[in-house]
């Protein structure tokens, strides 16, 4: 089925974009953050820092291609 990547993807991105939100010293979102060099925020978006939500989207981007890499080889290699 094609696709399904995507749907690994997405969902590994929505998981940990929630726990982060939860959760932001989760790694590596505070270092890739801290590298940006740019200042935190006190500004709100839907009551959420920005700073915290922009930690939890590299966050989800990060953890995503990682479980999308797993589960491409790993489909790959366990073929008969």
């Amino acid at each position: 089925m094609k696709g399904e990547g995507a749907i690994i993807f997405l969902v590994a991105f929505f998981a940990l974009l929630l726990a982060t939100l939860a959760l932001p010293s989760i790694p590596p979102g505070p270092s890739l953050y801290g590298m940006l060099g740019v200042s935190e925020t006190d500004y709100l978006i839907l009551g959420i820092p920005v700073t915290t939500l922009v930690i939890a989207v590299f966050n989800g981007v990060v953890y995503g291609v990682i479980a999308w890499l797993v589960f491409t080889f790993g489909k790959r290699f366990m073929r008969p």
